[in-house]
C-alpha cells in the first residue's frame, strides 16, 4: 500500500505549496509513489484521521496550530517541514520583535475574536519533533523530491550544515563583500546550490543559520571589508528572528 500523505499549511503565504506544483516533469512520478489524502492548497476536504507522512508549511502562530501539530505528531510516522516559515519561523517571526498586540491591532483593529489564541511565531520543531527538513524561501523542488524520497524510504534526514560560501566559491562567483554589498553567505546554511549568488543576488539567509558558521569571524570579515557588522546582525532577522543557533 502506498504511504498516505497529507500537506498542511500554518502561517505562511503558501508559496512553498505553490512551488510544489511547479515540478511538472516529476510531480506525477512523485504523486504516483504516495496516496495523497489531503493537500490544504488543492483540496476542500478534511484531514483524514490516519496517515503516514505529514508535510507542513508555515510557522506556528496560534494555539490552534499547536493543537493541530500535536495531533499530527501523534498520528504521522514521519513529519516533514518545508520552507523558512516552518523551519526557522521565517517572515511571520518578524512580528515577534515588537508588541504583538499592537501589530495585530494595526492590521485587524480592535475587533474581538480576530486573532483568538495568537502566540509569538515559532518554527514547527519548537512545538513537536520534526523528522525531515526542507529549508528555503521558496523551497527547491529537487531538494523537496529528494527529502520526500528519504522520508518514504525511512532514511535519515540530511540537512546541510556548512555555510553557503563553501559552495559559492566553487561556482567561481565574485564575492559580494568585495563589492561592498551585504551578503549572508558566511553564516547561511548551504544546500541551495548558490542559486541566488550565481544569479548576482546576495544571500539573504532564507535557509537558516549554519550551525557550523563562525559568527565572530563573520563580523571581523565585515569590518575588514568596510561594512557595518550591525547590518549583518540586523539582516539575520529577515528569516531568522527565531534563532536556531547562538550568534
Amino acid at each position: 500500500m502506498a504511504p498516505r500523505v497529507v500537506v498542511v499549511g500554518l502561517a505562511s503565504d503558501f508559496g512553498c505549496q505553490v512551488q510544489m506544483t511547479n515540478i511538472e516533469d516529476s510531480l506525477l512520478d512523485v504523486l504516483g509513489l504516495v496516496d495523497l489524502q489531503y493537500w490544504q492548497l488543492a483540496s476542500s476536504g478534511h484531514m483524514p484521521e490516519s496517515y503516514d507522512v505529514a508535510i507542513i508549511e508555515g510557522a506556528v502562530t496560534t494555539d490552534e496550530h499547536v493543537e493541530l501539530l500535536g495531533r499530527i505528531r501523534r498520528t504521522a510516522a514521519a513529519v516533514m517541514t518545508i520552507g523558512s516559515c516552518a523551519n526557522t519561523g521565517g517572515i511571520p517571526a518578524l512580528a515577534n520583535t515588537a508588541d504583538l498586540d499592537a501589530r495585530y491591532a494595526s492590521v485587524y483593529g480592535s475587533g474581538p475574536a480576530v486573532a483568538r489564541g495568537r502566540r509569538v511565531a515559532a518554527p514547527v520543531d519548537a512545538i513537536i519533533d520534526v523528522d525531515y527538513h526542507v529549508p528555503g524561501c521558496p523551497i527547491d523542488m529537487g531538494e523537496f523530491v529528494s527529502v520526500l524520497s528519504r522520508a518514504l524510504q525511512g532514511l535519515s534526514d540530511r540537512v546541510p550544515a556548512d555555510p553557503l560560501c563553501a559552495i559559492c566559491k566553487t561556482k567561481e562567483n565574485v564575492c559580494f563583500l568585495d563589492r561592498g554589498e551585504v551578503c549572508l553567505g558566511l553564516v547561511t546554511r548551504t544546500g541551495c546550490g548558490a542559486k541566488c549568488t550565481t544569479l548576482n543576488r546576495p544571500c539573504t539567509g532564507c535557509r537558516g543559520l549554519a550551525p557550523d558558521a563562525n559568527f565572530s569571524a563573520a563580523r571581523d570579515v565585515f569590518i575588514a571589508k568596510g561594512l557595518d557588522p550591525a547590518e549583518l546582525e540586523r539582516r539575520y532577522d529577515l528569516y531568522n528572528a527565531v534563532r536556531e543557533v547562538t550568534v
